[in-house]
């Protein structure tokens, strides 16, 4: 959760089965919780205790009220300090995201298969470990692209994994990464040179303004695996300024494909491919 290690946390417990364990992450993303465990029959969020107030609370129920018309059972307890990257790391396992592209936790063994490129992660509770059917879905679509002439802008990167996916995948023009938490740029920092790939360009980018200046150094190529809100906010700002680049999108739940069809229509793209897995889609936009 952070890249120490050593905070204290809210759990938000919420009892629900684990069929609604993507839809509740998704909506939950959007109100910026980014961890979570899933249990058997509840699931488990994790945000700062600093950032857990009586306004984030009912805004949380609220959308939740407003989307299934009532707030599931749940419960709120502060987590007292442990290892949370240890405890995390401990289980992930090597992920075989297509025939060609593994991700590995880094000191992890794996036997690659011939024409397999490995992609090595030290996750620190960045998003971005292969786990989640949105970054299989990007790495997925990345493959059936041609990356190696196209300048490369990874918004919200998280581990880098996309970043460092698409120089692996053969791309040998400059690509920026960048991210607005800044445990994430310095876990991707660290992931870029695991794999050997230091001169992709890691940032800590947050006010629109630093967007804007970045997207005018002539991006041809966006990938932006982030959520709904973010999207609709970073898509205008990107048709404007990088009016020729191709985008490729995730973050997106299947529920929201109408929302996202109207948008890009409305923005001036039109849809060159959309994947699906779970209740997740990535598409890949053009401009008109």
């Amino acid at each position: 959760m952070t890249q120490t290690g050593t905070h204290n946390y809210i759990e938000l417990a919420i009892e629900i089965g684990p069929s609604l364990h993507e839809l509740y992450i998704a909506l939950l993303a959007g109100e910026g919780i980014e961890c979570f465990q899933e249990e058997d029959q509840r699931l488990l969020a994790y945000l700062p205790e600093t950032g857990w107030t009586p306004e984030k609370e009912q805004s949380i129920c609220d959308m939740l009220k407003e989307r299934f018309g009532s707030i599931p059972p749940y419960k709120a307890s502060l987590i007292a300090d442990r290892n949370w990257n240890a405890e995390w790391e401990a289980h992930l396992q090597p992920i075989e995201i297509s025939d060609r592209i593994v991700i590995v936790q880094k000191n992890k063994d794996f036997a690659l298969k011939p024409g397999q490129i490995v992609i090595e992660i030290n996750p620190k509770m960045s998003f971005g470990t292969g786990y989640h059917a949105t970054t299989r879905l990007m790495l997925r679509q990345m493959e059936n692209l041609e990356l190696r002439d196209r300048k490369i802008m990874d918004i919200g990167t998280g581990t880098g994994v996309l970043a460092i996916a698409a120089r692996k995948l053969g791309n040998k023009l400059p690509i920026l990464a960048f991210d607005n938490n800044s445990w994430a740029a310095e876990n991707a920092i660290e992931n870029v040179v695991e794999n050997n790939a230091p001169d992709i360009e890691v940032k800590l980018l947050d006010a629109e303004e630093d967007l804007v200046a970045n997207l005018k150094e002539g991006y041809d190529l966006i990938l932006a695996n982030i959520n709904k809100n973010v999207i609709d906010r970073v898509l205008p700002v990107i048709r404007i300024n990088a009016p020729n680049a191709e985008v490729l999108l995730s973050g997106i739940l299947i529920y929201d494909e109408p929302w996202l069809k109207k948008l890009i229509k409305l923005l001036g793209y039109d849809v060159v491919r959309t994947v699906y897995e779970d209740e997740w889609l990535s598409s890949l936009v053009h401009p008109i």
